[in-house]
């Protein structure tokens, strides 16, 4: 049953009656984290909620941890963080929740990841290396810092299926102790799947090319990123958004989710959010509820038949 907490002002409005806890499923430091903190800081900072934003990090389970704690309050009092991995964890068999288990309130923001190779690798471009992997894709060794089936093995995977390569015969590995750059940089490693400010910043020293990115168009704010190519114009149907998006508990009430949605537009909205979205690179990709709703639905579709075609999910 759902905490019912909270009251309903005059104009017959949803309040929270404390602080709101804003769950990072993750350890301090990563993107979960960073989006939270820089949430609940522009709230605060902004004055947009007579309440305090706080953060609470619960690492574990690539999330799991974090869903099951909401899931088991069912209190609008507790939000979380979430991105594509709520997919893939859940679909993997790694977690009895996902993004249909709770209530998607909004999404924030967007970002990219990018495949990159050392500096003098053989390959210039996405479509060298995929006609390459069309003739012999065990050859190629990829590398990511999640585990096999979640986001940088699958943004992989759906760029390499747009360009017609066999998946299920992609060596992929997963180094998910901080060395999956040191591997291409020492040559262990053939191409790295990863964020695109991750390798933007080893190609920025000279170390790695960043054959392309996974945005539907070219970055835009910083000279450099704007040098990046997309797969779509090397000729890759292919995209893939890592959103970052706002999830509150099953049963919320249409007060408690307007309230909240409310915010987060506000939020999107304001210069001191636009100036953390140019800090950490990140593009503007508000979505209302509805929206979001419908967005994820169709992503969780296209990856489900990707994970089923690799034979991570049987029938």
């Amino acid at each position: 049953m759902p905490v019912q907490t909270g009251s309903i002002n005059a104009a017959g409005e949803w309040e929270p009656d404390r602080s709101i806890e804003v769950i990072a499923p993750s350890a301090a430091g990563g993107g979960w984290d960073t989006t939270a903190r820089m949430l609940a800081r522009t709230i605060d900072e902004e004055n947009l909620s007579d309440q305090g934003f706080g953060v609470v990090n619960k690492p574990g389970g690539g999330g799991a941890v974090g869903w099951a704690y909401i899931h088991k309050r069912n209190d609008p009092h507790n939000l979380f963080i979430s991105s594509p991995p709520i997919h893939f964890v859940k679909q993997n068999g790694q977690s009895p929740y996902g993004y249909d288990d709770f209530t998607p309130i909004a999404n924030l923001i967007a970002d990219y990841g990018a495949f990159a190779v050392r500096d003098d690798a053989r390959w210039d471009t996405l479509g060298e290396l995929f006609e390459e992997m069309k003739e012999s894709p065990e050859n190629i060794t990829v590398v990511g810092n999640s585990s096999p089936g979640s986001m940088d093995h699958m943004q992989f995977i759906m760029f390499a299926d747009a360009a017609g390569v066999d998946i299920t015969k992609i060596r992929y590995v997963s180094d998910q102790e901080g060395g999956a750059m040191t591997g291409v940089l020492n040559g262990s490693i053939d191409v790295i799947s990863t964020g695109v400010l991750d390798a933007a910043e080893q190609a920025r020293a000279g170390k790695m090319k960043v054959l392309g990115i996974t945005a539907p168009e070219r970055l835009k704010g910083d000279e450099f990123l704007e040098t990046l190519p997309t797969g779509r114009e090397q000729g890759i149907d292919a995209e893939f958004i890592v959103w970052r998006g706002i999830f509150g508990p099953p049963d919320m009430t249409e007060e408690q989710l307007t309230y909240y949605e409310d915010i987060i537009k506000e939020t999107s909205e304001s210069e001191a959010f636009a100036d953390i979205r140019n800090r950490y690179g990140w593009d503007e990709r508000f979505m209302d509820s509805e929206e979001f709703k419908d967005f994820l639905d169709e992503q969780s579709v296209e990856i489900e038949a990707l994970l089923k075609e690799l034979g991570f999910i049987t029938e």
